[in-house]
């Protein structure tokens, strides 16, 4: 970041890095879930679909979060392998967005993070049938009941429909709350994932 305005964000040349700072900036200032992302993607109809997740990991590759993959989400994202995501901070007047193909995580990425989950966490994936009709509440406390009996000590397993997905941007922009909506805003761009990127730009608030 550049001068004295810690605001001014507009001479940073690699996005992954500024994402990092504004995240520690924002895990520091916003009160509830500075991890949670608005995640896009959509169906085989191209109707698209939005809802929150929590980001789980970042990396060079890119951005990562888990879920049933028979769930609405893990559908759409398994059969036109692109999302776009979405981080707002309120406290910090900041949002970024990003898009770009989605790639599954490996096993034992997967098997690692499901490790360190709440036992009762684990216990409700099992249980789960995300996304599908549910008869009744009591349909899903007996499931949570079958399932805790099934593995009542010991370590509980990953189900083999709960994995993780990493979104490859090849797009991201940053935006910053400025008076009289004058905001500002900058993209990144390449033309694939593991590129170079190769676009900076501002743009119209």
């Amino acid at each position: 970041m550049s001068g004295s305005d810690p605001n001014d964000f507009t001479e940073s040349t690699e996005p992954f890095a500024l994402f990092e700072a504004w995240l520690a900036e924002a895990t520091a200032s916003e009160p509830n879930d500075p991890t949670a992302m608005a995640l896009a993607s959509v169906d085989a109809d191209g109707l698209p679909n939005a809802r929150m997740v929590l980001l789980k990991g970042i990396d060079p590759r890119g951005f990562v979060f888990y879920t049933n993959t028979e769930s609405a989400k893990g559908t759409e994202l398994t059969g036109q392998r692109k999302a776009a995501g979405l981080f707002h901070w309120k406290s910090l007047r900041r949002q970024v967005r990003l898009r770009g193909p989605v790639e599954m995580v490996t096993p034992e990425e997967a098997d690692a993070y499901f490790a360190s989950r709440p036992r009762g966490s684990r216990i409700g994936a099992w249980a789960s049938q995300q996304s599908r009709p549910l008869e009744s509440r009591f349909a899903l406390e007996k499931a949570v009941a079958y399932y805790t009996a099934r593995h009542p000590i010991g370590e509980v397993p990953r189900p083999p429909h709960w994995s993780g997905f990493r979104i490859l941007p090849v797009s991201m922009e940053f935006w910053h709350d400025r008076p009289f909506r004058l905001h500002d805003r900058v993209q990144f761009l390449r033309e694939v994932p593991d590129g170079p990127w190769t676009v900076k730009q501002r743009l119209y608030p």
